[in-house]
């Protein structure tokens, strides 16, 4: 079965509907044309292939060219407890599969939020693979599937020294991983857009909608700060290629999100 897919946000679903629920939420939005749907065969006669660079010690990026829908790439963590595919893409073919597999496979899937969910389902029955969301996104899910393992709670180790935080910035069940060794010990944390690395890339910022410029609530982004705070890490990778804080990441979210409160709780007098 040739399973539709969103063209605007690249998610695939489980049968044929009339709308995208995850495009129509206000964080979203539906293309310009209207609601539009591809498959993966249509996607790949019309030439998108899996491309595969290092992104860091360790880190792969994984993603498609041409890019589809948003454009993420998604981040396969290679660590001597399992390989972690963080974030997801829509695309998938057999030459990207055994490219992955060549670099050690995938032990385990985790995503930022809904507009990454892509084709999960094809991810996770190509590798055996399950997949953590956490349970607050579970009614976004396009796909259901006994590969999709729910967590509930502020963090969950999905593998020795890898964690799942839920920030709840952008979604409640908004994501990031934490790889604890990660840039030879200093730790990585990897945001997806729940932390969203910008074009200065000494900086994040939060929002509750990208496309739409809508802004996090302050308390929000102070709980993600609360959960962040035990845990070091050097560097911050986002969801698009070279979307990275490449030095003193810690440093980088407190005083975004520092800035971040200073413009988004100002008032006169």
């Amino acid at each position: 079965m040739s399973h539709p897919i969103c063209v605007t946000c690249g998610v695939q679903y489980a049968a044929p509907r009339p709308d995208c629920p995850i495009c129509e939420d206000e964080r979203q939005y539906v293309g310009w044309d209207g609601q539009r749907w591809t498959t993966l065969e249509e996607l790949r006669a019309a030439g998108h292939r899996g491309r595969i660079a290092e992104e860091g010690p360790n880190v792969v990026g994984v993603g498609a060219d041409p890019p589809t829908a948003i454009g993420q790439r998604a981040l396969l963590v290679r660590t001597p407890a399992g390989n972690v595919l963080w974030d997801m893409i829509t695309h998938i073919d057999d030459d990207l599969v055994r490219r992955v597999r060549e670099l050690g496979g995938v032990d385990a899937i985790a995503i930022s939020h809904p507009h990454y969910y892509g084709s999960m389902i094809e991810w996770a029955r190509a590798f055996d693979a399950p997949v953590h969301l956490h349970e607050a996104d579970r009614r976004w899910v396009a796909r259901p599937d006994d590969a999709v393992r729910f967590w509930d709670g502020d963090t969950l180790e999905i593998l020795d020294g890898l964690t799942l935080i839920n920030a709840g910035v952008h979604f409640d069940g908004g994501q990031v991983l934490h790889w604890r060794d990660g840039e030879e010990g200093g730790g990585a944390l990897f945001s997806g857009d729940i932390l969203q690395v910008v074009q200065d890339r000494d900086w994040v910022s939060f929002m509750y909608s990208y496309p739409n410029f809508i802004p996090e609530r302050p308390r929000t982004v102070r709980r993600a700060l609360r959960l962040l705070e035990p845990y070091a890490f050097t560097r911050v990778y986002g969801a698009w290629w070279k979307r990275v804080v490449y030095t003193d990441g810690k440093a980088a979210v407190q005083r975004s999100a520092d800035r971040y409160l200073s413009y988004a709780l100002d008032d006169e007098g």
